[in-house]
């Protein structure tokens, strides 16, 4: 899979590409990662991107010319077309929900790009011919699509091959298909009993069969 992120902040995904799980997938090849800011793609004076908004009002608007230039710069050709050879996704608070049953379609994808807003978001423009769709963490406000890039990529990433330490890390987890799309079991370790409060007895009678039971009886 490979994943292109556009943002003003390329530098703050330095520390997210560190994680162990993003760095195996990596190193696998499964997981191809690649920042661009538009400020090196931007045909105006003093690598300006974004300006007032049309009508008056507070804050900045990221201009259309700015990501226009980005894509085409990267891909070539128009960028309203890029969409059309690889889906170019949106971040931001009124888009689609992400949840297990998006995660699993863009799992599916050998590629993407994201673009990261930032100030008051986005020129509509952009969103009206140059993105395939939008992407939303939750309905509430960041201050850039920066993280929910992190949090998408994330979600993924963990389910490449190679990237968990177990491959059933990400078979038997909350959502998934084999829980039924149920939130996980109760987990518990040493120590077995901590100041009276104790691990259930069946996840250290060795019965594996009970065990399983209980897991399953105990999913949210």
């Amino acid at each position: 899979m490979r994943i292109d992120v556009f943002t003003l902040f390329p530098e703050w995904f330095n520390w997210f590409f560190e994680q162990r799980h993003i760095t195996n997938a990596v190193q696998t090849g499964s997981l191809t990662a690649r920042l661009f800011n538009y400020r090196d793609y931007t045909l105006l004076k003093h690598n300006q991107v974004d300006d007032t908004p049309a009508g008056g009002g507070a804050g900045m608007v990221l201009r259309v010319d700015a990501v226009c230039a980005a894509l085409e710069g990267v891909y070539g050709g128009d960028c309203a077309k890029v969409k059309d050879e690889r889906p170019v996704y949106l971040l931001s608070p009124r888009g689609r929900r992400l949840d297990e049953k998006l995660l699993v379609e863009m799992s599916e994808l050998p590629e993407f790009s994201l673009l990261c807003g930032r100030y008051e978001g986005f020129d509509e423009r952009v969103s009206e011919h140059m993105v395939s769709g939008e992407i939303s963490i939750g309905d509430y406000v960041v201050s850039g699509g920066e993280l929910p890039a992190m949090v998408l990529i994330d979600a993924l990433a963990r389910r490449l091959p190679g990237a968990l330490g177990s491959e059933e890390s990400a078979v038997f987890e909350s959502f998934s298909e084999e829980l039924g799309g149920r939130l996980e079991y109760p987990q518990y370790t040493k120590p077995a009993d901590f100041r009276g409060w104790k691990v259930p007895d069946v996840l250290l009678s060795g019965n594996h069969a009970e065990i399983e039971k209980w897991r399953r009886e105990n999913l949210k």
